[in-house]
């Protein structure tokens, strides 16, 4: 999984970029101070996985792992090649979805492009660019598509009236991910790439004095929230000065500043849980002497399919998945006990894969 970070400069990404990945990209107080994307490779934390390894004594864990990418501060203009213009365009669309770090938080020391805060103005900055970026790649493939559309292709013409109906979208100020579509629509949508279409996790960075004061939601927060709500995105509430402080601790000592502020999960662990609503997704798990194991698959995938995960013959060759609940594992200690009370099932091609399954995929090849 592969998500994007994004904010204008100074909104404190690159800071939770480095807090999350370890990775030290540059952070500094002054614009595009991150030219090329950095690139950070996150382990996602499941317990789940250490409970297992207790249980099957295996040599190694191997968890699921999330793409960060660090991309360059975006300004007014930059579709028209301001700032850094398309080269950080380009570098969004590799990516599965957007994290939008917004500045929920007053500090003189801290400059800002436009002279002060206004998170509303500034997502409108950075959607406004994505917008006109997604209406210059439109147009030119439906120029490209005029000539078949001529000859009366029936696909060609279904393709380009969808493509009139996102155009208009957009000309509207609005993203492509608030428009609805079928399943037919949908696939042509995908393969067009358009930024605006993937969805969107708000970051909204406070203070630490906010944070210890218990004034997680200020003002600035509840207008993000309420935008987000109108576009049925996320938002997550970090502090990215924290979060470059915890990284640097073990531990125990994570928790114990934790506690501190009365948090209970780390703002990686708030990102990645709201990453995986957003997206769809959850994990099912492997486990033998060997090695433990989590694979992150869409809700609603079927044995075959998430077989296919592990390697593309276990799914041509799919007979049937040995399946227990994890809980249910872990309820009667050890494998064989639960095979003993009955706990393990066999499901079929139809079953659909559920979190946190514990299974052992049989097939033949």
């Amino acid at each position: 999984m592969k998500l994007g970070i994004v904010g204008l400069p100074n909104v404190g990404k690159s800071t939770l970029f480095n807090a999350i990945t370890k990775a030290g990209a540059e952070s500094a107080n002054y614009p595009f101070c991150t030219i090329e994307p950095n690139i950070g490779v996150v382990s996602v934390p499941d317990k789940r996985l250490d409970v297992l390894q207790a249980i099957y004594s295996s040599k190694k864990i191997i968890h699921t792992a999330i793409e960060f990418y660090d991309i360059a501060g975006l300004v007014k203009g930059a579709s028209k090649g301001e700032g850094l213009g398309n080269k950080f365009l380009a570098h969004i669309r590799e990516v599965e979805s957007i994290v939008h770090v917004v500045r929920c938080f007053d500090d003189e020391n801290v400059v800002h492009v436009d002279g002060n805060v206004d998170p509303l103005r500034d997502i409108d900055t950075i959607n406004l660019e994505l917008i006109f970026s997604d209406l210059d790649v439109l147009e030119r493939r439906m120029e490209r598509s005029v000539k078949l559309v001529r000859s009366g292709d029936k696909t060609a013409k279904m393709e380009f009236a969808l493509m009139e109906k996102i155009k208009e979208h957009l000309e509207s100020n609005l993203p492509v991910r608030t428009m609805e579509f079928n399943e037919e629509e949908l696939t042509f949508v995908n393969i067009l790439f358009l930024i605006t279409s993937k969805p969107v996790l708000y970051a909204a960075n406070i203070s630490e004095d906010d944070l210890m004061s218990g004034n997680t939601e200020n003002d600035m927060v509840k207008k993000v929230m309420d935008f987000a709500a109108g576009e049925n995105s996320e938002v997550i509430v970090v502090c990215a000065r924290l979060e470059e402080e915890l990284s640097s601790l073990e531990d125990e000592e994570k928790m114990e500043l934790l506690e501190e502020y009365g948090l209970s999960e780390t703002g990686l662990d708030k990102l990645i849980h709201a990453s995986y609503k957003l997206l769809g997704l959850m994990s099912y798990l492997t486990a033998g002497p060997q090695e433990i194991r989590a694979w992150t698959i869409h809700i609603g995938t079927k044995a075959p399919a998430a077989a296919g995960k592990i390697h593309s013959d276990i799914e041509r060759g799919f007979i049937r998945a040995e399946i227990v609940a994890f809980d249910k594992l872990v309820e009667c200690g050890s494998e064989a006990a639960a095979k003993e009370k009955g706990q393990y099932r066999l499901e079929g091609k139809e079953y659909i894969m559920q979190d946190g399954d514990v299974v052992n995929f049989r097939f033949n090849v």
